[in-house]
C-alpha cells in the first residue's frame, strides 16, 4: 500500500479508484507552501491541479516521492527537471479537456452570433428589444480555425454540420491533413480577409504571443467576429477592444486573458463581446475524466508498470547502451525543429555504427519529443509525441546501419532538405553537434543556439557579431563552418541569453544571410 497525497479537489471516482487498489488517500486541500512542505514527507505519489506549486524544494522534501500526478493538462506549476533529476515520475491528463474545450469554443460563437448574453441580460432587466438584438447565421458563412491540433480538428469536425465553409491556419499541419477535416490550409492573412468568424486553438508560446494584433487586425473583413477559448494574449485585447470599437471587427467571445483572474479588460465595456471566466475545461465529464485518467496514471507507475501520460524520462523504458543517448536524440530534436522552423512532411531517424545494433525506439520518441517540445505548449510525451505527428501528417521513418566513418556511434535526424547529427564523445561521453545541414562540425549542444547559413563573403561574420553585440547579448562561443566549394558557410553562435524576434529579424535581412534559425531551451 502506498500513501497518495491529493491537495486539491479532483473527481471523487478517481480517489475511489485509488482506494480500491489498496492505496491510502490521503486528501489535504488549502495547504500553503510551508504546509505542504511538511505533508509530502512520506507520500509515495502527489496528484495536484492548477494551484499547487511543485517546486525543487517540495520534491526534495518528498523523499519518498515516486510520482508527481496533475489532473489536466498544463505543468507549469511543476518542475519537471528538477522531478527528473531525482528519479520523480511527472504525469498529466492530457486528453481530459479536449471535448469540453471544443465545445465551448462553439458555445462562444454561437452566442456571439445571435447575441444570446445580451438578449439575456436586457429580458431579465425588463427590457424586450428584439430588433437590437437581431444575429447572424452560420450556415454559408466562413470560420477561420486558427490552430488545427487536437481541439482544432474537433471544431472543424463538430462544425461542419452547420454548414459553414472551413479555412485553417496551421504552420505545422499538412494540407493533406487539412483536407481530411474538410479545411482549406491558408496563410493567417488570408484566414483575417477572408473569414466571417475566427476561432483561435493554438498553444502559447513566444511566437504565438500577440500574433493576432493590430496590425492583422487592421485587414479584417467587414463584419468578423472573433472567438478565442486557446490562451489569454494571444489575441491582443486591447487591439481586440480598439478594433471592434473603430468597426473593424464586429464582436467577440472570449474565454481565455493575458493576465488570469482577470476582472477588468477593455473588452468589458463593449456590448458586442461575450466573455467567460476560463470555463473551457469546466465540465463535470471533463473533471471526472481528469480525475479518472489522473489515478490510473498513479497507479500504474506505483506499480512500476508502463506510464502513457509519463511527460519526463522513465528510465525503465531504455537499456543501459541506449539511456546515454536519450538527451541527445531530444536535443537533435529541438535543433531539427529550429532548422525546419517546425514544419516538416517527413523526419528520418537515422542510426549508425554500434547504436544501430540496439532497440532505439524509445530514441526516436525522445526526437519526437524534442521536435514537438519547441513548437507546442502543452507537455509533449513518449506516447502523446506518435499522436501528434500523425495529426499534423509527418511520416516518421528509422534508419540502421552498422558502418560509420569517424564515430563509434552516431544519430542523424534529417528530410530531404535539412539534416543534424551528433554523438557521445570522450570519457564522459559528451554529447556533441557533429553535422548540421551537411556541415561537419564538432559542438557541444547549449541552452541558446543560433544557426545562421551564409554566402562565405568577409564581413558576415563582424556584421553579425556587431548587431549581437548592439542587442547587448554576449557570444559564448562561436564555430564557423565552409562548404567545400567555399561558396556557403554556416556560424554555430551560442549566446548567453535567448535572442528576441527583432534580433533575428535584423540578422535575417543583414546582406549575405541565407537563413537564420534559433534554439533555447
Amino acid at each position: 500500500m502506498s500513501r497518495v497525497l491529493v491537495t486539491e479537489e479532483i473527481a471523487e471516482s478517481g480517489l475511489q479508484e485509488l482506494r480500491d487498489a489498496g492505496h491510502e488517500v490521503d486528501v489535504q486541500l488549502g495547504l500553503n507552501a510551508d504546509d505542504l512542505l511538511k505533508v509530502v514527507d512520506g507520500a509515495d505519489a502527489l496528484i495536484i491541479r492548477s494551484a499547487t506549486k511543485v517546486t525543487e524544494e517540495v520534491l526534495a522534501a518528498g523523499k519518498s516521492l515516486q510520482v508527481v500526478g496533475r489532473a489536466g493538462i498544463g505543468l507549469d506549476n511543476v518542475d519537471v527537471k528538477a522531478a527528473t533529476a531525482q528519479g520523480v515520475m511527472v504525469v498529466n491528463a492530457p486528453q481530459s479537456n479536449i471535448i469540453s474545450a471544443a465545445e465551448h469554443a462553439i458555445a462562444l460563437l454561437l452566442a456571439q452570433a445571435r447575441n444570446v448574453p445580451q438578449a439575456n441580460e436586457a429580458l431579465k432587466a425588463g427590457r424586450w428589444e428584439r430588433s437590437k438584438w437581431e444575429g447572424v447565421e452560420l450556415y454559408g458563412k466562413t470560420l477561420g480555425i486558427v490552430g488545427l491540433g487536437r481541439i482544432g480538428a474537433l471544431v472543424a469536425q463538430r462544425i461542419s454540420g452547420f454548414g459553414m465553409n472551413l479555412l485553417a491556419y496551421d504552420p505545422y499541419i499538412s494540407p493533406e491533413r487539412a483536407r481530411q477535416l474538410g479545411c482549406e490550409l491558408v496563410s493567417l492573412d488570408d484566414i483575417i480577409s477572408r473569414s466571417d468568424f475566427i476561432t483561435v486553438h493554438l498553444p502559447k508560446t513566444p511566437e504565438t504571443v500577440g500574433l493576432i494584433g493590430k496590425d492583422l487586425l487592421s485587414n479584417a473583413k467587414p463584419g468578423l467576429r472573433i472567438v478565442n477559448a486557446a490562451r489569454g494574449g494571444i489575441v491582443d485585447e486591447e487591439a481586440l477592444a480598439e478594433a471592434i470599437r473603430n468597426g473593424s471587427v464586429q464582436g467577440a467571445g472570449v474565454d481565455v486573458f493575458s493576465t488570469e483572474p482577470c476582472t477588468d479588460s477593455p473588452l468589458f465595456e463593449l456590448p458586442s463581446v461575450v466573455v467567460t471566466p476560463h470555463l473551457g475545461a469546466s465540465t463535470a465529464e471533463a473533471q471526472d475524466k481528469a480525475g479518472i485518467t489522473i489515478a490510473e496514471q498513479v497507479q500504474l507507475a506505483l506499480a512500476g508498470d508502463f506510464v502513457p501520460f509519463a511527460v519526463n524520462v522513465n528510465a525503465a523504458e531504455a537499456s543501459e547502451s541506449v539511456k546515454p543517448f536519450l538527451g541527445l536524440a531530444e536535443m537533435l530534436g529541438q535543433m531539427f525543429s529550429a532548422l525546419t522552423h517546425g514544419s516538416t512532411e517527413r523526419l528520418e531517424v537515422a542510426y549508425r555504427g554500434a547504436l544501430a545494433e540496439q532497440d532505439t525506439r524509445i530514441l526516436s520518441l525522445a526526437v519526437l519529443k524534442g521536435f514537438f517540445s519547441a513548437t507546442i505548449d502543452e507537455p509533449v510525451s513518449y506516447v502523446n509525441a506518435p499522436q501528434l505527428a500523425e495529426e499534423r501528417g509527418i511520416e516518421v521513418r528509422e534508419t540502421k546501419g552498422t558502418v560509420t566513418r569517424k564515430f563509434v556511434s552516431l544519430i542523424v535526424v534529417r528530410n530531404s532538405d535539412h539534416a543534424v547529427g551528433g554523438t557521445l564523445a570522450g570519457r564522459d561521453q559528451e554529447p556533441k553537434i557533429v553535422m548540421i545541414d551537411g556541415f561537419d562540425a564538432e559542438v557541444p549542444p547549449a541552452s541558446h543556439m543560433l544557426l545562421v547559413r551564409n554566402n562565405d563573403t568577409p564581413g558576415i561574420v563582424a556584421s553579425v557579431s556587431g548587431i549581437l553585440a548592439d542587442a547587448s547579448i554576449n557570444i559564448a562561443d562561436m564555430a564557423l563552418c565552409r562548404s567545400a566549394d567555399r561558396t556557403n558557410a554556416l556560424m554555430i553562435i551560442t549566446t548567453d541569453q535567448k535572442v528576441a524576434e527583432d534580433v533575428l529579424r535584423n540578422i535575417s535581412d543583414a546582406s549575405g544571410i541565407v537563413d537564420v534559425a534559433t534554439l533555447s531551451n
